[in-house]
């Protein structure tokens, strides 16, 4: 990362994130240079302890000087702890409000944003990256200030016992820095590699887990485990090599500081034979010398946590940049649902990672409180056409229209309001039955969640459920059968009442006896509201008020079931396959 970037970079997570603690910060700062102040006069002590104890003998600085040391020690320390507890609170509110900002940013992006990156990556900005920038700022800020302020503390000092001795220890200076600007590259581009390989162990893991019952079902558990041990083996030597490069200059500042340590011993015993240095000068000198050590050597690698932390930041800020194409206009009204009629007009639409369209020329018409069937082959376009409704997408030419308002001049929050959707990927979470049929309205009363429920034909399982509705129903309700979870989906809809509902294969992976009773549901569901529903099933094709045949991403023809058998080759031959099903 070049310093035009590491700059601009630390600018903004300073202005944005740490510049409302300021005061804080401040105190921070004024620790330090108590800090830096009891460690020079830790130094500067050994020079009056030598000369009136071990010297002169005074038996009163006997007393007063060990104490003054242990004093100085005693608030260096209290110091450093204070310091030290404000910045873990500094930044660990900085990770605070990244998370949030994160969060955010995942629950109002768009469809297509969310499903171009993969869950995993996501997890590793918000833990991993996080993480880096939470050193930088906890560990990176202090160190700057109690090491910078420190080590100026104790050169003045060396230059107030002896200057030229201290001109020959700056030499060491120029080289630490050298030496952490070389570092400083090798550590940049490892430390992105390595939340590349984070981010991928992380999407793997997920899919793992998710994928538990293939895996097992397919004996693949050697190869998973092969895999796995793979990409730890990958992370594991990124981390080496990170550990590696940090404690790198370990060892070439312990010979810096060896050659110096070394020359100033052998110059400073023809100062003292000169008559040019005291002895308690030389104590004092070299104490400074060697406490001065620490705050070089913690320099020295500085460059590395900043950038460390600054390829962190630059990660989340690109999540956090990142433009919803979903968008509402300034000028946005609240839709208005008088009929529920619902219009597509030379709707065409591709998907982002493909050139080939998924739909084009879509003219589709849809009386309020009726119920429109799409049906055709897989991958024709029946779920594109259902996914613009709510706009989760929006098209590339064309208009969608509710009631003769275009969808896409009013707000989301009224058109989504307005909407209901059932489709055989179910959602539910690891929480009570209750908590997932009253996702749909938070505030709605328990006589609400029941009838929703017995609507749904769900209230006779639900209370046969070891805690009823309290029964926590596990991840992706995984404790539910396939009927059950489908019908809670389906009460969730009731609960929401909206006076438009999507079904999008609701029951194509239900056994026949589960099929009965969502169908009853859906029939419940779907009464006096304009509903658009994807189906396989005959019995849901059948009682459509109007069918629509997708083919290849076009309509190839629309009217009732009879008069489709008639006029269509294709409808036709869809209606065989299901009869001999």
């Amino acid at each position: 990362m070049n310093f035009y970037k590491l700059k601009k970079i630390l600018l903004r997570l300073f202005n944005s994130y740490v510049k409302k603690h300021l005061g804080k910060l401040i105190i921070a700062l004024f620790l330090s240079i108590v800090v830096a102040g009891s460690t020079g006069a830790i130094a500067w002590l050994l020079d009056p302890a030598v000369k009136k104890i071990f010297i002169d003998q005074d038996t009163t600085m006997m007393l007063l000087i060990p104490i003054a040391i242990a004093l100085s020690f005693t608030i260096k320390g209290a110091s450093l702890y204070t310091a030290r507890i404000i910045l873990i609170k500094i930044s660990n509110n900085v990770v605070k409000t990244m998370q949030t900002q994160l969060a955010s940013c995942i629950l109002k992006s768009d469809i297509n944003t969310i499903e171009s990156k993969h869950s995993g990556k996501y997890l590793a900005h918000f833990f991993y990256d996080v993480g880096q920038v939470s050193q930088l700022v906890g560990s990176g800020v202090l160190n700057l200030m109690k090491d910078s302020l420190t080590l100026i503390v104790l050169v003045g000092l060396m230059f107030y016992q002896n200057w030229n001795l201290a001109l020959f220890a700056l030499i060491m200076m120029p080289l630490a820095v050298i030496v952490a600007k070389s570092l400083g590259k090798r550590i940049n581009k490892a430390v992105t590699e390595s939340a590349k390989i984070e981010g991928g162990l992380t999407s793997y893991l997920s899919e793992v887990i998710k994928g538990t019952r293939m895996i097992k079902i397919y004996q693949q558990e050697n190869f998973e485990f092969d895999r796995s041990t793979k990409k730890i083996d990958e992370r594991t030597n990124i981390q080496i090599k990170i550990g590696s490069i940090l404690i790198r200059a370990t060892p070439i500042m312990e010979i810096l500081t060896g050659i110096m340590i070394g020359g100033f011993v052998y110059y400073s015993g023809f100062m003292i034979a000169n008559g040019q240095m005291q002895i308690n000068n030389f104590f004092s000198f070299l104490t400074a010398m060697m406490l001065a050590y620490q705050p070089i050597r913690s320099l020295a690698t500085i460059n590395m946590l900043f950038n460390q932390g600054a390829v962190g930041a630059d990660r989340v800020f690109n999540v956090l940049d990142a433009e919803p194409s979903i968008r509402e206009i300034s000028s946005a009204s609240n839709l208005n649902i008088k009929k529920g009629t619902i219009k597509f007009e030379e709707v065409n639409f591709s998907y982002a990672n493909t050139k080939k369209e998924a739909i084009k020329n879509i003219n589709i018409s849809i009386e309020g409180s009726t119920t429109v069937a799409l049906v055709g082959h897989s991958g024709a376009g029946k779920s594109t056409i259902v996914n613009l409704l709510p706009r989760f997408y929006d098209p590339q030419k064309g208009a969608v229209y509710i009631d003769e308002q275009n969808i896409s001049s009013v707000t989301l929050s009224s058109l989504r309001k307005n909407i209901s959707m059932v489709s055989q990927d179910i959602v539910l979470f690891d929480d009570t039955v209750r908590a997932n049929v009253a996702y749909a309205n938070m505030s709605a009363s328990e006589k609400q969640i029941k009838e929703a429920c017995d609507l749904a034909a769900a209230g006779e399982f639900i209370e046969n459920l070891p805690q009823k509705f309290e029964t926590i129903i596990g991840e992706n309700g995984v404790r539910l059968s396939g009927g059950e979870k489908q019908r809670i989906s389906i009460a969730r809809a009731f609960l929401k009442n909206s006076p438009i509902i999507l079904l999008d294969e609701a029951t194509s992976s239900l056994d026949a006896e589960s099929e009965e009773k969502v169908q009853n549901a859906i029939m419940n569901l779907t009464k006096n509201r304009t509903t658009l529903v994807i189906a396989h099933r005959l019995s849901t094709i059948i009682r459509a008020d109007k069918i629509i045949l997708v083919n290849r991403g076009e309509i190839a023809d629309f009217g009732t079931h009879n008069e489709l058998l008639k006029s269509s080759m294709i409808y036709k031959n869809l209606y065989s396959k299901q009869l001999s099903a």
